[in-house]
């Protein structure tokens, strides 16, 4: 089953839209907003779908990233595709960002990781059918690299600069369109609206840590 989907991300400093068509990225745009996205969102969304001559309704599935990342961006995302998918009717599918950080992977076995400030990251390992190997978990970086089986493993990072002990990958700030690709891939298990969560790794106390 494929579809047109409209993917977001907000989760971290700069975020993304983009709307996918049977797994085939229409359009990736890159949203800029210091402040936050929530009062960028909405209009951006707008412009998107007007580009292509496309309503809300024309949209099958609404997909977001659901962490781990910046808590009030988690929120701010998944807030906007279960409000629309209520709206119009629709279900939703929430992608980890560590899974669509592995979708930009080209190894069997991918250690993604991403900076969670303070001196700790978020990491997993998944396959090349973005499979999870080792669960997502947050971590100082050597704490995290002592967890990971052995193998010949590609480390793909959003951001997060280190000395990795193998090969590496910096992949996109812009994961919407992984994320509506991935969401593609998995459509006959999007959900109603209400049942979404986000998925934050660590506890949402630890929100005023992430503005250190």
């Amino acid at each position: 089953m494929s579809g047109r989907i409209l993917a977001l991300d907000t989760t971290g400093e700069s975020g993304s839209i983009a709307l996918v068509d049977d797994g085939r990225v229409v359009e990736e745009v890159e949203l800029a907003s210091p402040d936050g996205f929530a009062h960028v969102l909405f209009g951006a969304i707008e412009q998107l779908l007007a580009k292509h001559a496309l309503g809300l309704r024309d949209i099958d599935v609404f997909a977001s990233a659901s962490g781990p990342g910046s808590f009030t961006g988690v929120r701010i995302g998944l807030t906007a595709v279960k409000g629309l998918a209520e709206a119009t009717g629709r279900k939703v599918i929430a992608v980890s960002n560590l899974q669509a950080l592995a979708w930009f992977g080209t190894r069997p076995l991918r250690a993604v990781v991403l900076d969670a400030r303070r001196g700790e990251i978020f990491g997993a390992v998944y396959d090349h059918r973005l499979h999870i190997v080792c669960g997502e978990m947050v971590l100082p970086f050597e704490s995290w690299l002592a967890t990971l089986p052995p193998g010949d493993l590609e480390f793909v990072t959003g951001g997060f600069n280190a000395m990795f002990p193998g090969p590496s990958i910096q992949a996109p700030r812009a994961l919407a369109g992984a994320i509506g690709r991935i969401a593609t891939a998995n459509i006959e298990s999007a959900q109603d609206p209400a049942v979404i969560d986000a998925n934050y790794v660590r506890r949402p106390d630890a929100e005023l840590l992430w503005k250190d």
